[in-house]
């Protein structure tokens, strides 16, 4: 368990601490000369159960406030210290709200100094302190009367002795998440190298691990790892934790950077939020500027309202926070706001979406959308977020949104799961798939019934007819996993580069399939340089009319194709000229065909080279970049 100290300046959190476990948190000289704490300070007690428990110090004084939101992110349990002479004090308050804030429900109270005043001060000070804690979560906590300057003092043993029972009675956090850790230190130790601390906010870690760093992007190695004050080969959510890294200096980390699993890593400026809007703050209007507390990190932005009306003090709303710098944050994380000034804690809130857009932050989609994303927070469902994704939500923003990492090959129960070429995969709802496969069966048959002699349309052309808003390059794993389901359960069927439905085809006469037997070979005969119509008739005694006709026909039944007016390539050449294709794309750097590779390929001039790329081009097998043909990624030819 990790215990963190609240409380205003100069009631004895840093005493209290010492007490309870021996150790001086205050390590800076300026801290010893002033006698306050400014930093975090970090201690540690064994529990009877072998588990060790953490405490985290912070300072009290108004001006480091920002340092104690940066300690209270992750604890378990607060330890509230309020001095008897002073009782109830402004930090004492802005420590509660932030705690609150933060969503931290456990706590227990120590009076502090009760040997320097009489019982009815005592009294007096617990009657105030039911009155502030019978509104928030800890109005429950028990109170311990405590003299930590005493040596042996009764209060300080019974308050260690309710925390260790606390801390053996709290269940372990669950560590199937990917891994985080908020950095709030960072040093280098002689013969070691680098080390940063932090508590863990999900997942495990151990040695030899390779992770990021937030703000830079670098690949780290984790040499060593403290757990709870204790060397270990791993460590856990709910730990604070020191990692050895390398790979890295010190002088690149920064409190406020994470240690994470790459799988996690995004930076973003625009976040929406819920927010709770503190009682005694004044009215939120549009773009009110604020110092924003995330994880361990400090930053600034402005409140963008998704509301037409002013936010009422001591109620809630969602809005978006644009920020001046970048934050790595997943949906449910909890932060704090305070004014422009930094002066004064104003309101709290849980993040939704860490990927907020600029545009149509308000509307109706986008209120689903975030109904979706609280539902996942809350539950672990993704069901409603990807309901909310007609045209399917990739695998990996699931884990970033998640938090947890997904299986490759079924991510969620009752989904459709195609793979993409980066590796990642596209997934949606089982009926969002058959409807879309019905949206391409309907374009086809439509076409086919306008068009009965054409023998079918390409895969791009048919992309444009049947969804025309999955055009962008994002969706072409979610097309090309339609047209690979439908070909294989034989819904859809294909000739070459002909798209058609199985039982479409293109009928001949009886003259017609006589004449086609003559004229089929001498085309498949003329390999890469077939005859021209002209020859054709002046070969078989027919007219150019005749011939040029059947052609056409043949070349829609997917026999031939037509390269250019008057000149068909039987479709075995075509196969083998497909192939070449794809073998000169392989070897390029880039992907690219240049016209004079695929004429040294073929043998032919450069004029009939270009006429068959061109034709490439022209079916949608291939497209033209400058000086280059590229293949493109959602089109698969058919060999005959």
């Amino acid at each position: 368990m990790i215990i963190g100290t609240a409380g205003h300046i100069d009631h004895g959190k840093t005493t209290l601490v010492r007490a309870l476990t021996g150790v001086e948190t205050d390590r800076l000289k300026e801290e010893k000369a002033r006698g306050i704490s400014i930093e975090l300070g970090y201690a540690y007690a064994p529990l009877a159960n072998g588990d060790v428990l953490g405490i985290i110090d912070v300072p009290g004084h108004e001006k480091f406030v920002h340092t104690m939101a940066a300690g209270a992110v992750g604890i378990d349990h607060a330890l509230l210290v309020i001095a008897a002479d002073d009782g109830i004090m402004p930090q004492t308050i802005e420590h509660l709200e932030i705690l609150q804030l933060l969503g931290v429900t456990q706590g227990t109270v120590a009076l502090t100094k009760v040997d320097r005043v009489a019982r009815e001060r005592i009294d007096e000070v617990r009657t105030e302190i039911a009155a502030i804690l019978g509104v928030t979560a800890l109005a429950h906590a028990p109170v311990f009367e405590t003299a930590a300057a005493l040596p042996n003092d009764p209060g300080v043993w019974a308050l260690r002795q309710h925390l260790d029972l606390q801390a053996q009675a709290m269940p372990a956090r669950a560590q199937h998440g990917l891994f985080r850790l908020a950095i709030d230190r960072a040093f280098t130790l002689a013969g070691q190298g680098t080390v940063v601390t932090g508590t863990v906010f999900s997942g495990k870690v151990a040695v030899g691990d390779q992770l990021l760093h937030s703000a830079t992007g670098q690949t780290v190695r984790v040499r060593s790892i403290h757990a709870q004050n204790q060397a270990s080969e791993s460590g856990a959510a709910g730990q604070r934790c020191a990692l050895n890294l390398a790979g890295i200096a010190k002088e690149d980390i920064t409190r406020g950077d994470w240690i994470l699993d790459g799988q996690l890593q995004q930076a973003t400026e625009r976040i929406d939020i819920h927010l709770h809007l503190l009682a005694e703050a004044p009215a939120m209007a549009q773009w009110t500027p604020v110092h924003v507390h995330l994880g361990t990190k400090r930053t600034t932005g402005h409140v963008a309202l998704l509301q037409d009306a002013a936010i009422e003090p001591g109620t809630e709303a969602r809005v978006q926070l644009v920020l001046d710098t970048p934050v790595f944050t997943v949906p449910g994380d909890r932060l704090i706001l305070r004014n422009a000034q930094a002066s004064r804690t104003i309101a709290g809130g849980m993040v939704l979406d860490p990927c907020a857009p600029a545009r149509k932050r308000r509307s109706p989609e986008r209120m689903a959308y975030l109904d979706a994303l609280e539902q996942l927070i809350l539950s672990g469902d993704f069901a409603a977020l990807i309901a909310q994704a007609p045209h399917g939500i990739p695998r990996s923003q699931l884990q970033r949104l998640s938090g947890h990492a997904l299986d490759k090959q079924q991510p969620v129960a009752g989904t459709i799961s195609l793979p993409m070429t980066n590796g990642d995969a596209m997934v949606l709802t089982e009926g969002r798939w058959q409807i879309l496969q019905a949206q391409l069966l309907q374009a086809l048959a439509r076409f086919h019934a306008k068009s009965p002699d054409e023998p079918g349309v390409n895969a791009s052309r048919l992309r444009r007819m049947a969804l025309p808003g999955l055009q962008q390059a994002s969706h072409d794993a979610l097309y090309q996993g339609l047209l690979s389901a439908l070909l294989q359960d034989k819904q859809l069927a294909s000739s070459g580069a002909w798209l058609h439905l199985p039982e479409h085809s293109v009928r001949l006469s009886s003259a017609e399939q006589a004449l086609a037997q003559k004229l089929l070979p001498a085309i498949e005969a003329g390999r890469y340089d077939p005859p021209w119509v002209r020859d054709l008739a002046r070969d078989h005694s027919t007219g150019e009319e005749v011939v040029r006709q059947l052609l056409k026909k043949l070349s829609r039944q997917g026999l031939l194709f037509q390269v250019v007016k008057d000149l068909f390539y039987a479709s075995g050449r075509m196969d083998e000229l497909t192939a070449t294709l794809a073998e000169l794309a392989a070897a390029a750097p880039h992907g690219e065909i240049q016209a004079r590779a695929f004429r040294d390929a073929t043998d032919l001039g450069r004029k009939r080279a270009i006429q068959i790329l061109e034709f490439f081009d022209r079916i949608g097998y291939t497209r033209r970049v400058r000086d280059a043909h590229m293949l493109r990624p959602d089109v698969q030819w058919k060999f005959s």
